[in-house]
C-alpha cells in the first residue's frame, strides 16, 4: 500500500472508531485493523474490516425506509425521523449511494479504497 494511501486510511479508521453513530463491531474491526498494521495479522484484519463495512454501510433507500418507519420515529422521534427521511431522499436525488453519517461515510471512504487495504 502506498503511504498516502495508508495514511488516508488510517485517518478514516480513526474517524469511524470516533463516530458516534458506529456501531460496537465496526469499531472493533477498525480498531483490530489499525493494530495490526505492519505485522502478519494486517490481511486478515483488513478481510475482516471489509466484511464488516460491507455488512453495515447502510444504503440510501434503507436509511429513508427505516427513518419513514414505526421504529425510526421511535429510536429518534417523530420529527427527527422524518428530517432524517427527507435528509435522505435530498443526498439520494443528489446521487448518493449510502447513508452520509459520519460512521457511513468514513465506511464508504474505507471501501473505495479496500484493494489497498489488501495490497
Amino acid at each position: 500500500m502506498k503511504q498516502n494511501e495508508t495514511e488516508t486510511l488510517i485517518l478514516k479508521a480513526k474517524e469511524l472508531c470516533n463516530a458516534p453513530s458506529c456501531c460496537p463491531e465496526a469499531k472493533a474491526a477498525a480498531q483490530n485493523w489499525l493494530d495490526a498494521l505492519g505485522t502478519d495479522k494486517g490481511k486478515d484484519a483488513a478481510r475482516s474490516l471489509i466484511a464488516e463495512l460491507e455488512a453495515d454501510i447502510m444504503p440510501v433507500d434503507d436509511l429513508i425506509a427505516f427513518a419513514g418507519s414505526e421504529t425510526g420515529a421511535q429510536l429518534f422521534g417523530q420529527e427527527t425521523a422524518q428530517k432524517i427521511a427527507a435528509h435522505g431522499a435530498e443526498i439520494k436525488a443528489a446521487g448518493a449511494k449510502y447513508c452520509d453519517c459520519p460512521a457511513c461515510a468514513a465506511a464508504a471512504a474505507i471501501l473505495e479504497k479496500k484493494e489497498a487495504l489488501l495490497d
